[in-house]
């Protein structure tokens, strides 16, 4: 879990620098919420000991706060905090135990609950970079929703790999997501096959798409570097819990996420669709995990 941590520094740094305040406060009273939360409802509600201690609670904190825009007000964060570990994840009886990956069930809670706030992408004032301003008013993604493929003559893919203007708080850059794979795969918390699943088929799929009609669709590159295709494939899909436990599960479980984001992407209202993919795949774990494991010794 402290590994994990780790990785998610870079991602952490990077958002903090170039929005702010406003950043450090979504993450604070994330992390702070997601704790306290979990200490309560261990200690007073399902009467066990205090499991806060496992830095899974810490985790989820951060990834939800990096799954937000960095204006989304503070008590719209504690709300997102109460649904990631009152109800995706305590109510199931605790790490271990949950279907759905806790940060991502109150991702997709508040944007569903408060779209406004959710897709509010005003750009804050950070301790860096205060004269960048790319993509202020939407993402790239939603440029792309609004206005189609013509919409990417103006952005540069070697500019979105550092440093993406837009969107959530751990969309801002790729290199930071990169780095913390690296470092995860370095110390043999995960494996890769999750990952490079997902990212294999968002390339194939956008590829064969692009290939056919260039002027509907968008490239494999931007599809890759933009939403939160990095984030979700490197630290959520992976999460052990809600995840296959053998390598084919996982390829499996990946090729699915990737299918479902870019059917959404590309066919859906919604211009991003890695967070609803990550939470169908997730229910889909027990039947995978059924067809799709090691034969016992001797068997």
């Amino acid at each position: 879990m402290r590994d994990v941590v780790i990785a998610l520094l870079p991602a952490v740094v990077v958002s903090v620098l170039f929005y702010g305040w406003h950043e450090l406060l979504v993450l604070g009273v994330s992390v702070a919420s997601c704790v306290l939360l979990e200490f309560l409802i261990t200690k007073y509600l399902l009467k066990k000991a205090c499991t806060v201690g496992d830095w899974s609670a810490v985790i989820t904190g951060v990834l939800l706060a990096l799954n937000l825009p960095a204006s989304t007000p503070w008590w719209v964060v504690f709300i997102g905090a109460v649904v990631a570990i009152g109800v995706a994840k305590m109510t199931f009886g605790g790490l271990g135990q949950n279907l759905f990956n806790p940060a991502i069930a109150g991702r997709v809670f508040l944007l569903i609950s408060f779209p406004t706030y959710m897709t509010d992408w005003t750009r804050t004032t950070g301790f860096i970079g205060g004269g960048i301003d790319a993509f202020s008013g939407a993402t790239p993604l939603g440029l792309v929703k609004e206005g189609g493929v013509a919409a990417t003559q103006t952005m540069d893919y070697l500019d979105m790999l550092f440093l993406n203007i837009g969107g959530s708080a751990g969309e801002l850059s790729a290199i930071a997501i990169i780095v913390g794979f690296i470092y995860l795969l370095a110390r043999k918390v995960i494996k890769p096959w999750i990952t490079l699943s997902i990212l294999g088929t968002v390339a194939v799929f956008s590829a064969i798409f692009w290939g056919i009609n260039p002027e509907q669709y968008t490239d494999p590159v931007f599809n890759l570097l933009t939403g939160g295709i990095l984030l979700g494939s490197v630290f959520m899909a992976t999460d052990y819990v809600t995840s296959p436990m053998s390598n084919l599960g996982g390829v499996i479980f990946g090729v699915g996420i990737g299918l479902l984001t870019m059917l959404i992407r590309y066919f859906g209202a919604y211009p991003e669709g890695m967070s609803f993919a990550i939470l169908i795949m997730n229910s889909t774990v027990p039947l995978i995990n059924k067809y799709c494991h090691s034969k016992k010794y001797g068997r």
